[in-house]
């Protein structure tokens, strides 16, 4: 996990105020995350650091793509990733109930790892269904060989087909029962 080193701040010294801080996530970036499922990307990361007397707010735009397997033909695709978001940054002694967005640190550290934060917020940022998108007249962009082998593995038979007796049997007493 050495590499994830440079999504580290170091906020201890900055003067209170603005600060600027981009990152570049590719590959690497998601091969030292373990279990990742996301594989290959190309983002950027640019966080806006405003120091404060008593805490850290920290704005977060994630842009860029990953690379994705399709959940129709399990073909990759790119899915775009735009992403905006706020965590907060709390300086106590005692961990208390905080929000999702906020996290605690100690007074003595002196940087912050926003590794986890990034990565998280590309992973919410993934559809629940993963398709390759449709072209501009509307079309699946999916393997066409796929889909097309898809639609000759279709298991539904029209109704009369000849079907287990067993079953019709326990449709007949369900049918009873229900009188």
């Amino acid at each position: 996990m050495g590499s994830l080193n440079k999504y580290q701040i170091v906020y201890q010294g900055l003067s209170e105020g603005l600060h600027e801080f981009n990152f570049d996530i590719n590959d690497s970036f998601f091969e030292n995350r373990e279990y990742s499922e996301i594989e290959k990307g190309e983002l950027t990361a640019e966080v806006s650091l405003n120091r404060k007397p008593q805490f850290l707010e920290l704005d977060f735009i994630i842009e860029g793509f990953i690379v994705l397997t399709c959940d129709r033909c399990l073909g990759l695709y790119n899915q775009s990733i735009n992403f905006q978001g706020k965590l907060f940054v709390k300086f106590s002694e005692s961990e208390s109930e905080l929000a999702e967005d906020v996290i605690c640190l100690s007074s003595v550290d002196y940087e912050l790892d926003v590794s986890h934060y990034i990565y998280e917020s590309i992973r919410l940022s993934i559809p629940l269904k993963r398709v390759h998108p449709d072209n501009k007249n509307g079309e699946t962009t999916c393997d066409p060989d796929m889909i097309k082998k898809i639609h000759n593995l279709n298991t539904e038979r029209p109704a009369g087909d000849n079907t287990d007796p067993r079953w019709d049997d326990l449709k007949n007493l369900m049918a009873n029962n229900n009188k």
